[in-house]
């Protein structure tokens, strides 16, 4: 039988690198909030998924006001955000039944496609764990730093062919993820693979998008709104 879907946007943070005073995930791209943007691509590609969405405490009330002033009738759990992504993570979870797919996504990624969120999940009928990723393209560089903040040539090499940029969604099997989440917090665990991972899951791995970018800066909100217009 196949699994129900499930979605956690983490949209806990205060984007304090984006300057401004409201959070980036409720910018406007495209005339419509950011995070409005990346819940309405799950919903076009999977119009049955349920959405946990992870917010500020402080700004529960905002995003409750803008959903019925934009008329963004998508029935949501709200959940308050935590110390971290990892405890808003785990806190979301709480709310996700066993025995489901739950995809874990950032909520300043808004440019992903419903084709790659579809195929994902259709991925995920044979599989216990999926990310996205894509290959560097930068020439890398291991660096050392000195007392002073010098930085150094370290002397080491990298073989870029083998490093990738993992994004989300990333995709697991609910029950397992709990299981997962119910480690003590590790600042190794920046996303929900290297929690997985830790844990034993073994991931698999399908290619990302070039424009699945992550919104952190000013010139990242720039960019995504250049290639919103390419687009129309």
């Amino acid at each position: 039988m196949e699994r129900k879907k499930y979605l956690v946007v983490t949209a806990g943070g205060s984007g304090t690198r984006m300057g401004s005073d409201l959070p980036k995930q409720f910018l406007e791209l495209g005339g419509r909030a950011v995070l409005q943007r990346t819940i309405e691509q799950f919903l076009e590609a999977c119009p049955g998924i349920k959405v946990v969405t992870v917010l500020p405490e402080a700004h529960m009330a905002w995003w409750r006001q803008y959903c019925r002033d934009r008329n963004f009738n998508c029935p949501q759990r709200l959940v308050s955000g935590g110390f971290t992504r990892f405890h808003s993570v785990r806190n979301a979870l709480s709310f996700v039944p066993d025995g489901v797919v739950v995809a874990v996504h950032d909520g300043v990624r808004p440019l992903l496609s419903p084709a790659l969120i579809r195929t994902m999940f259709q991925q995920m009928e044979t599989v216990r764990a999926l990310v996205p990723v894509v290959p560097s393209v930068d020439t890398l560089a291991v660096l050392d730093k000195d007392a002073d903040g010098t930085l150094r040539d370290s002397g080491e090499e990298v073989d870029r062919s083998r490093i990738f940029g993992a994004q989300t969604p990333q995709m697991f099997r609910s029950e397992e993820l709990k299981a997962a989440y119910g480690q003590g917090f590790d600042l190794a665990f920046t996303d929900d693979a290297s929690v997985a991972r830790r844990y034993g899951i073994p991931l698999s791995y399908i290619a990302g998008e070039r424009n699945n970018i992550k919104l952190t800066t000013r010139e990242d909100l720039s960019l995504a709104e250049a290639i919103l217009h390419l687009s129309c």
